[in-house]
């Protein structure tokens, strides 16, 4: 009966974590090149898109607690990558956006990234992105039940 080995996962979950730590791993080599750490990348790369973000939701999208995320936008605040702004349609709360210093080191990032992170065939990572998405909203939908 053929076994498995540590390399050769035989579950999904065990699957998962392995790409996923081989990703993050590779990704923070590249990171490193720039002085950039995991998390700031995926705050960077949410305010990148130049809307504006609320502190609530760049949490959920760089997977930080709340006071972990005050410290790194703090930092990149001070780095001058990112500057706060009270939010014009509730005073209350505060937009993040990047700087346009913010923006050349995102791109420059960017650019080290994607020409460092293996080529999938097109529809390969299409199917994978579908896959993934599919799990993640299951996984999400049956953990509010």
């Amino acid at each position: 009966m053929p076994h498995s080995s540590p390399r050769q996962p035989r579950d999904l979950t065990q699957l998962l974590t392995r790409a996923e730590r081989l990703a993050a791993r590779r990704l923070q080599a590249v990171l490193d090149e720039e002085g950039c750490s995991l998390d700031a990348w995926r705050v960077l790369g949410l305010l990148s898109d130049g809307q504006g973000h609320h502190m609530t939701a760049i949490a959920e999208a760089a997977f930080l607690p709340p006071p972990t995320l005050t410290k790194l936008v703090d930092h990149l605040v001070d780095q001058n990558l990112v500057h706060r702004r009270v939010d014009p349609l509730d005073r209350r709360r505060i937009l993040a956006h990047l700087t346009p210093r913010g923006q050349e080191y995102w791109r420059r990032v960017d650019r080290a990234v994607r020409a460092d992170w293996p080529a999938l065939s097109e529809g390969d990572e299409e199917l994978l992105r579908g896959l993934l998405e599919r799990l993640a909203g299951t996984l999400d939908a049956t953990s509010r039940v």
